[in-house]
């Protein structure tokens, strides 16, 4: 039997080792025909990436190209050393050398570069970047590419369903009857709103009904904080004034309280009312449970948190919010409350400013309540009092349209 001696030349720590290839279609017939190219990488400084290798091997019908990284590589090479020895057939001595296992796949035709560079200078940033993640990404890169591009497919795919239901839709119902289907959606998302509306009313005082805006334990509950409005002097008014502790509207009726003691108090407890929804449309997040104070009484605050807010979860709290939407249902409630205050006939103007509301957005709601705008001068002493709007309640309702101008905020659940 032959012997042989071996001496081992290998460092384990040598920077190249010697290559060992397999192809995955088959064995080779001609091997001293193929010409094999190795390329490194250059990020030397990276301790993962500096041993990648990629190795490319031509053919006269294919091309092979094989790595030691990717998820096509040799899963033996991080389990296993692989060694390579050369035998002196003279001496009977063995040098071993260490060897890494590159597994050749043919690269197809549509995955091959071509030599002319012209189609690759003309891909944006974006296409260039995602070939070198193809070739060269981490795991993490790849699989995000994967879903990016998988995302802009189910993207173009729902993009062509809606377009074609769409299509369908117009097709069967017209565009006059879609026109006519919005407008009556937008009456619906406008009465969400509002008041409730009682159009078969034989009186003013009965369409928005005074129950509906305050309920009677509510108006009992006002009692006690009108108090202060009830034998409140000049003096205190003026007082109020200068410091706007109270909105123009309940400042100037303040003036006009009724001298029979029922209706003093009555317009005492719908003024409080009123000025206590305008300053809480003035809020946005509300942190506290009970926001406007002690002296609300609390079936007021839990009407104001119920009715005129939205839960929203933020910062892992869950918080109350008075979004667009809400903001103009406290508005229509105001005019409601002021109608009935006013004799149905209030100046919107007034309340515009006290809400800081948009002219027109304003405008849009007391149309949406069916009231009839015109212009007069408003009272002496307020600003622009010669160029006031008014809002009048009347029967017939007039016809309700949808404003042009008409916008709501986003709806919160």
């Amino acid at each position: 039997m032959a012997t042989a001696t071996w001496r081992y030349r290998g460092d384990p720590e040598q920077e190249q080792p010697a290559v060992l290839v397999t192809f995955s279609n088959g064995q080779l017939q001609r091997p001293d025909a193929v010409r094999f190219s190795l390329y490194r990488s250059s990020e030397v400084s990276n301790p993962r990436k500096r041993r990648r290798r990629i190795l490319v091997s031509e053919t006269e019908r294919l091309s092979y190209v094989g790595n030691n990284f990717s998820s096509g590589s040799m899963k033996s090479n991080s389990l296993c050393r692989y060694f390579l020895g050369v035998l002196n057939k003279d001496s009977g001595q063995m040098e071993v050398y260490n060897a890494e296992i590159f597994n050749m796949q043919p690269l197809l035709s549509d995955n091959f570069i071509p030599d002319d560079t012209r189609d690759y200078q003309n891909k944006s940033y974006r296409e260039k970047m995602d070939l070198c993640i193809e070739a060269f990404g981490t795991r993490k890169q790849k699989r995000a590419l994967n879903s990016r591009r998988m995302n802009a497919v189910g993207s173009d795919i729902l993009n062509t369903a809606v377009t074609k239901a769409a299509a369908d839709v117009i097709d069967a119902k017209g565009v006059t009857a879609l026109i006519q289907d919005v407008a009556q959606d937008d009456e619906q998302n406008m009465s969400i709103f509002l008041p409730p509306c009682h159009e078969d009313a034989d009186k003013p005082e009965h369409v928005y009904k005074f129950d509906d805006i305050i309920s009677p334990a509510e108006y009992e509950a006002l009692q006690g904080p009108a108090a202060a409005f009830i034998n409140i002097t000049p003096e205190e008014i003026a007082k109020k004034t200068e410091e706007k502790s109270h909105c123009s509207f309940v400042l100037e009726e303040l003036k006009f309280l009724p001298a029979d003691e029922m209706s003093r108090d009555h317009k005492a407890r719908c003024l409080w009312f009123l000025d206590i929804l305008i300053k809480f449309s003035f809020l946005k997040i509300i942190k506290k449970k009970y926001p406007m104070g002690p002296e609300c009484p609390l079936i007021i605050s839990r009407k104001l948190m119920k009715n005129f807010t939205s839960l929203t979860y933020n910062n892992g709290s869950v918080q109350n919010l008075i979004s667009a939407s809400l903001k103009t249902k406290i508005a229509a409630y105001v005019i409601a409350l002021a109608l009935h205050i006013k004799n149905f006939q209030v100046d919107l103007t007034v309340l515009q400013n006290d809400l800081k509301l948009h002219e027109n957005r304003l405008m849009d709601i007391a149309r949406a309540m069916r009231l009839k705008v015109s212009k007069a001068k408003g009272m002496p002493g307020l600003e622009n009092d010669q160029n006031h709007k008014f809002g009048t309640l009347s029967l017939p309702l007039p016809v309700q349209k949808a404003p042009g101008g008409w916008r709501m905020g986003k709806k919160m659940d």
